[in-house]
């Protein structure tokens, strides 16, 4: 058989004995890794007769894509909206830790903080590739402050806005640049919005709609402006009313444009959402949900008194829960779903030929055992 070298000299990597998340299944088929990406088989074998260079013996266990947590303020003891000459150290730090969680890109998140918090902490952060020293960085997600006073949850209200016009003169004044962020999470309802989410749809930026007293048709506007996303849904917004479902209505609304998909995050906890209500939420809607973890500075610390950016916070317990769907459903709200939020589901959240190879290995009860980054093995469990 000829040699792998006459093709690349890239080796190449088979995961044998696995369930691999293809097709919105788990499928028993290899997985086929080089230079970073997932081979296709079939153009291996007849069109290069290549082989593999190293098998990866997975125990029968499950192969999914990495997880993408795009809402995540810290962890760790790191706060990431606290203006340091740390942050970027404090970043890889949480990057590192979230690998053992199966976390292979995220969004650091700022909560709402004053301008001068922005100019000093988002230069800081790097939009980069995850490899043995963490995870990697997808953008920064901007939780704030164009909020509602009304549903500010622990923003503290003295440092929100409102913007004075319409376009970007008050995000670019708040902020400094947009160049890192890909999340702005804002209320519909303010004056202006819809000028907002517009200019920043085009940029590329995902708009999130959260923190918000905004009715159903307000948040309709938005979505077909460009908002795509609802930030902790059921959290910091208007109850569903039957006769005004608010925010929560967009999972059901007939004015989303076609072809178009509103993405909601999920905090599953058991604690910010009722588990009943979840499970709603996915039955009315199971390809928009997002799994968040919303993680403060005190994820991986004991309980006590911690930061979530200029506020003080006290933890008195930490708690999960596995929200009621498949194991497809939930592998895809922590993958394929933020991935494709993003517009990044053509390289991230997906097992599909040609995708990063950023996998996590779990067993039967979604413990995770191992996690890889660019097919390169960054964390496993040893006990």
């Amino acid at each position: 058989m000829p040699s792998n070298k006459s093709v690349s000299d890239a080796s190449i990597t088979q995961f044998v004995n696995c369930r691999i998340l293809r097709d919105h299944r788990l499928q028993r088929e290899d997985l086929w890794v080089r230079e970073g990406r997932i081979l296709d088989p079939e153009k291996l074998f007849f069109d290069e007769k290549g082989f593999a260079d190293e098998r990866v013996d997975c125990g029968g266990k499950i192969v999914a894509p990495g997880f993408i947590d795009v809402q995540i303020n810290g962890g760790f003891g790191v706060d990431f909206s606290q203006p340091t000459a740390e942050v970027a150290a404090g970043v890889r730090l949480v990057g590192k830790r979230i690998l053992e969680h199966g976390v292979t890109s995220f969004c650091p998140t700022l909560v709402t903080s004053p301008p001068s918090v922005y100019h000093q902490v988002l230069p800081q952060i790097a939009v980069e590739n995850g490899g043995p020293c963490g995870a990697g960085v997808l953008g920064v997600h901007v939780e704030g402050p164009f909020i509602s006073a009304g549903k500010k949850g622990a923003h503290p209200e003295k440092f929100l806005q409102t913007f004075s016009c319409p376009g970007l003169s008050d995000l670019l004044r708040t902020y400094g640049s947009l160049d890192p962020i890909s999340v702005v999470t804002l209320a519909p309802e303010l004056d202006h919005s819809a000028s907002v989410v517009r200019e920043l749809s085009q940029r590329g930026v995902t708009v999130s709609l959260g923190h918000s007293i905004a009715n159903l048709s307000q948040a309709e506007d938005a979505v077909q402006h460009g908002a795509s996303f609802i930030t902790h849904l059921f959290n910091a917004m208007l109850p569903f009313h039957h006769r005004d479902p608010g925010i929560v209505g967009l999972l059901t609304s007939d004015r989303v444009p076609p072809g178009r998909t509103v993405f909601y995050g999920m905090i599953s906890d058991g604690i910010h959402t009722n588990p009943a209500a979840l499970r709603i939420a996915h039955r009315a809607h199971p390809r928009g949900l997002v799994l968040v973890t919303d993680a403060i500075t005190a994820m991986g610390l004991p309980p006590g008194r911690h930061t979530l950016g200029q506020q003080v916070i006290e933890i008195q317990g930490l708690h999960a829960y596995v929200a009621g769907c498949s194991v497809e459903e939930a592998l895809e709200a922590a993958s394929l779903h933020p991935a494709q939020l993003l517009g990044i589901s053509h390289r991230k959240g997906s097992l599909e030929y040609g995708c990063d190879a950023d996998l996590v290995m779990l067993d039967d009860d979604l413990n995770v055992r191992a996690t890889y980054i660019s097919g390169a093995e960054v964390w496993r469990r040893t006990t």
